[in-house]
């Protein structure tokens, strides 16, 4: 007897709700599509191609736009043959070098008994391998640069471009697409690296929900049967995108969560109900994904944002987070950090969408500060500091919410005022 049957049920192609799916029409980007496509322009006409950067938040469809112009570039490409053209996809999460960039790239061109190791090498012994490789590999040479910002330095964004000018390149066209979403990569690049990239940039808006609904229908139609998927469950989906600044990523996700609970229930449809649970389940496990990889300090800065945003204090500046943190700190029995390095750790919170940041400007009498809110359910992400709140104790602020955790006994601490 097998253990295992296939289920056929509810989904016709669940894979189309991933994302490596690449649909084969982009909604919502007619504009994007076309600066872009006139920006690649210069490849099909054998000309030096552009730097291109693109800008948005995550999951506006920057890479799904780079992969679908590629595509459809290289196709085209090939019917010229004056036009050799080779396109290489990176993306840079995890590799935060120029250096790492670059021995990366080397690979890219070698074969997997030729690969070099991403240590060991002067960087000039590096570079002097990329001109190579890339000179052997001649042509039109696109290097697509996804997560470009998680780059700490920037010489290849200088290397790269100038590298034909430098006497490096004689038989490669280089031309860099780089992929960010950190509004402010390009003003902290030296000034040096401006001036060789000269690259168009490209802006990709949030969605909008009508947008969403369009995307998830699209997806929809291909991942599910006929009459699984309800109209009020892709708008709910779409809804919740929106809110989460226009992430066409997050929907899909949810409408796949949602599906698969459909598929555990042994459900025939898949409704709001069903929607509300799979984003329950998504955000716990974002909370606690992101929560995991804090350091103590970490999870003390977001403690002390938590027991305000519990008291109604926020939106709320570092300097306003900092008595409590030191509090906490102390209750810890650790040194509480400098100012500075406090605000990285709300930057990082930021940057793993458990926190929330809004820019104030209030002219030239009080300047420019940011203030900051917690952006998820404050009994899920309280749940996930158990080990926090035992260490230091139960803020007087969440004791209503003391039994949202996983049963872990805690005391009310004695804490005095704002700290």
């Amino acid at each position: 007897m097998a253990i295992f049957e296939r289920d056929t049920e509810i989904y016709r192609d669940r894979d189309a709700l991933r994302e490596d799916y690449q649909p084969e029409e982009l909604i919502g980007r007619d504009t994007e599509l076309e600066q872009y496509k006139t920006a690649l322009q210069p490849v099909i006409n054998g000309e030096q191609p552009n730097n291109i950067f693109l800008y948005g938040k995550t999951g506006v469809g920057k890479t799904a736009a780079t992969r679908f112009l590629m595509e459809h570039l290289e196709a085209d490409a090939a019917r010229y043959d004056d036009i050799d053209l080779t396109v290489v996809l990176l993306n840079c999460d995890g590799l935060s070098s120029s250096y790492q960039i670059a021995t990366r790239l080397v690979n890219e061109f070698r074969d997997d008994a030729d690969q070099i190791s991403t240590t060991g090498y002067p960087r000039a012994s590096v570079y002097d391998m990329l001109w190579q490789e890339l000179d052997s590999c001649g042509g039109t040479v696109l290097i697509v640069l996804d997560e470009v910002d998680h780059l700490e330095d920037d010489s290849i964004l200088y290397q790269l471009p100038r590298a034909r000018a430098n006497g490096n390149l004689s038989n490669a066209k280089i031309g860099i697409v780089g992929i960010s979403n950190d509004f402010s990569f390009r003003e902290e690049l030296s000034p040096k690296v401006k001036s060789s990239l000269v690259e168009e940039e490209i802006h990709f808006p949030a969605y909008d929900a009508g947008e969403l609904i369009e995307i998830l229908q699209q997806r929809a139609s291909v991942a599910f049967h006929d009459g699984v998927m309800t109209d009020s469950a892709i708008k709910l989906c779409a809804a919740y995108g929106a809110k989460d600044a226009g992430d066409a990523r997050q929907s899909l996700d949810l409408l796949m969560k949602a599906g698969d609970i459909a598929r555990e229930e042994d459900t025939d449809t898949v409704s709001e109900d069903l929607v509300r649970k799979g984003r329950d389940a998504l955000e716990r496990g974002r909370i606690q994904e992101g929560i995991a990889g804090l350091t103590q300090h970490g999870h003390l800065v977001l403690y002390a944002l938590v027991t305000l945003e519990s008291e109604g204090e926020t939106p709320v500046r570092s300097r306003d987070v900092r008595p409590r943190y030191s509090t906490f700190a102390k209750k810890a029995g650790i040194d509480p950090l400098v100012p500075r390095r406090m605000r990285d750790h709300l930057s990082e919170l930021t940057m793993l969408g458990i926190v929330s940041v809004t820019e104030r400007n209030e002219g030239r009498r009080g300047g420019t500060y940011r203030e900051y809110t917690v952006d998820m359910d404050l009994e899920l992400v309280v749940s996930a500091m158990e080990d926090t709140v035992e260490t230091v104790g139960l803020h007087s602020s969440l004791a209503d919410r003391a039994g949202t955790g996983s049963g872990t006994e805690t005391t009310i601490a004695d804490f005095d005022g704002r700290t």
